[in-house]
C-alpha cells in the first residue's frame, strides 16, 4: 500500500472518533446545549455525533478520490464499495465510542 493509502487510513481513523472526544461540532464549533439539571455540563445528542460521523465520512471519501486522481488511477466503485468502506469507518470510531458512552466517569 503506498503513503497515500496509509494516509487514507490514519485520517480516517482520526475522524472517526472526533464527534466522540470533544463537545464541539467537528471539534471546531462550540454547540449551545443546556443542561438539564444544571450541575453537569450538556453533552451533545447522539443524532449530532451520527450526523458528523456520515459528514466526515464524506470528507475522508473526497479526500480518497482527489489523492487516487491525483495518482492517475481514479477507478469506478459500485455500492458495495461504499457499503463496506462506511463499515469500516464505523469501526474505527469503536474508541471513541468506547470512551464516551461505556467507560465509567467518577
Amino acid at each position: 500500500m503506498s503513503a497515500a493509502g496509509w494516509f487514507i487510513v490514519l485520517l480516517a481513523l482520526v475522524l472517526a472518533n472526533v464527534p466522540f472526544l470533544n463537545q464541539r461540532l467537528f471539534a471546531l464549533v462550540p454547540v449551545r446545549l443546556s443542561a438539564p439539571t444544571g450541575r453537569k455540563a450538556a453533552k451533545k445528542s447522539a443524532w449530532i455525533r451520527i450526523g458528523e460521523l456520515i459528514v466526515l465520512y464524506f470528507v475522508v471519501g473526497a479526500l480518497g478520490f482527489m489523492l487516487e486522481a491525483r495518482a492517475g488511477n481514479r477507478f469506478d466503485q459500485g455500492w458495495q464499495f461504499y457499503a463496506v468502506t462506511f463499515s469500516l469507518f464505523i469501526v474505527l470510531a469503536f474508541p471513541g465510542f468506547t470512551y464516551q458512552y461505556l467507560v465509567k466517569r467518577r
